[in-house]
């Protein structure tokens, strides 16, 4: 898992409920930091803010999306989820969405979904709160 957002707090929270589900997390302050991270940790899923300094969360999405070597890792943009970032997102070629403020469950049902579809459909983690999700690892 790589886990981008510039706020350490945000970072930090991921980064543990994560951890305590069993994934292995790095993070990156930036998109500059997620490109320069990416091909030497080799993520199964990222997930990126939106506003970031030096590199947002789109177009980080957009250079992720056109390099042969990490066009197919599905992203997550777990941001405010406007509509505004929602449907650049989509054109970006962003997987899912889960707004902040997020429970720690939805962000881990999101990252399990991610990683056992691959590149799945849009999915927005506010709208399946109530559905049920395996819970492979």
């Amino acid at each position: 898992m790589l886990v981008v957002d510039d706020n350490k707090v945000i970072r930090q929270l991921i980064r543990v409920n994560l951890e305590l589900e069993g994934f292995e997390v790095v993070t990156a302050a930036d998109g500059v930091e997620c490109l320069d991270l990416v091909h030497q940790v080799r993520p199964d899923v990222i997930t990126l803010d939106v506003v970031m300094p030096r590199l947002d969360g789109l177009q980080t999405a957009t250079r992720l999306r056109s390099d042969p070597r990490t066009g197919h890792l599905p992203l997550a943009i777990v941001s405010s989820c406007t509509p505004y970032e929602v449907d650049n997102g989509v054109a970006a070629g962003v997987d899912a969405f889960l707004a902040k403020p997020f429970e720690p469950s939805e962000l881990v049902r999101l990252v399990r979904q991610l990683m056992e579809r691959g590149r799945p459909s849009v999915f927005d983690g506010r709208k399946s709160a109530g559905r049920a999700e395996s819970a492979a690892g």
